[in-house]
């Protein structure tokens, strides 16, 4: 399959990326074979983009990455990130992660372990995972420019940042993309951070673009997601938000069934639609969900189609995250 390409900054990937996490953590039961086999297959549908971090895992997820792409590198753009301090951290075992480090040291030290686990001499994207608030934006940045100069990394991106902060960020060293939460049921970026990268020609990585598989009608209760699946505790999923949000669904549904074509790669569609400067990296570990989001790269909506979705699609319940969580996107 041949699949357009789009550019983050300096950077070219295809159109639609491949998010690794549920792979290894958060997202319930695992299987390491098909893993290996979706990311493997992901080529041969022209999606060349691989998103993977340190946390998710802990580790085992950039482990798991270099298992799959070890013997063709070439074939595939990596992004990783850092955040957290890993220094005691035991793979599978989150309890063992320590806290948030921004600081020049922890950018260092961190990308020698993402490089190992990841059997490779360059990371394509290096992410701050997200803003430290103890640390200046331009002492982290900063350390992540002289990782571009020592060939370590290739091109510098930061998460949930703001877009003052962005800006700051910016003026230390190119950024070479954002990446941030953005689909049909979250599109708070559109305010400033949107503009403020398309003002800078810092690319935009949209994660759950299928609003965490809601949108793709992956469920039909809160009672089929796994007791060890994240979602269970995640607002939109609780059950005083669970009708409401489906009532979104239903009527992405119906506008997808109008194009013949899934929920999924319409909600997919919808994020392509909105700007050149956009990859969404939808997250899967199955080789039958990569096929279908690979899919939706052909589907093309009309002004018409964009404006009824605007004008019809129901208000999202809930926040995207707990408490904590909320405090640490757009910083």
């Amino acid at each position: 399959m041949q699949m357009e390409t789009r550019k983050l900054g300096e950077l070219e990937v295809s159109a639609i990326g491949l998010g690794c996490m549920g792979m290894s953590a958060f997202y319930g039961s695992t299987d390491e074979g098909e893993a290996i086999a979706t990311i493997q297959r992901a080529p041969e549908l022209g999606i060349d983009f691989l998103d993977t971090a340190q946390l998710y895992g802990p580790l085992t997820n950039e482990e798991l990455v270099g298992k799959a792409i070890k013997g063709n590198r070439d074939s595939y753009v990596i992004a990783t990130k850092f955040n957290l301090r890993m220094d005691d951290a035991k793979p599978g075992d989150m309890s063992t992660v320590g806290k948030q480090d921004g600081s020049a040291e922890h950018v260092k030290s961190s990308v020698e372990g993402s490089l190992k686990r990841l059997g490779i001499e360059t990371i394509d994207l290096y992410y701050q995972h997200r803003v430290d608030p103890k640390v200046e934006i331009e002492e982290t940045v900063g350390a992540m420019a002289e990782l571009v100069e020592e060939g370590k990394i290739r091109h510098i991106g930061l998460s949930e940042a703001s877009a003052e902060t962005i800006r700051r960020a910016h003026a230390v060293h190119p950024i070479t993309a954002l990446q941030t939460e953005f689909s049909l049921w979250t599109r708070d970026v559109e305010a400033d951070i949107l503009p403020t990268c398309r003002e800078l020609d810092v690319g935009f990585v949209a994660y759950s673009p299928l609003g965490r598989g809601f949108l793709a009608e992956r469920f039909s209760s809160p009672d089929e997601i796994d007791e060890g699946d994240f979602r269970r505790h995640n607002p939109r999923f609780h059950e005083d938000n669970w009708e409401s949000n489906r009532q979104i669904v239903a009527k992405v549904k119906e506008i997808a069934e109008e194009k013949d074509c899934s929920p999924a790669q319409l909600a997919l569609a919808w994020v392509l639609a909105q700007g050149d400067e956009i990859v969404p990296i939808p997250g899967t570990k199955r080789r039958k969900y990569l096929e279908e989001n690979a899919a939706a790269a052909e589907i093309e909506l009309t002004e018409s189609d964009l404006a009824r979705i605007e004008e019809e699609l129901p208000e999202v319940s809930g926040e995207r995250y707990a408490p904590e969580g909320m405090a640490a996107v757009n910083r």
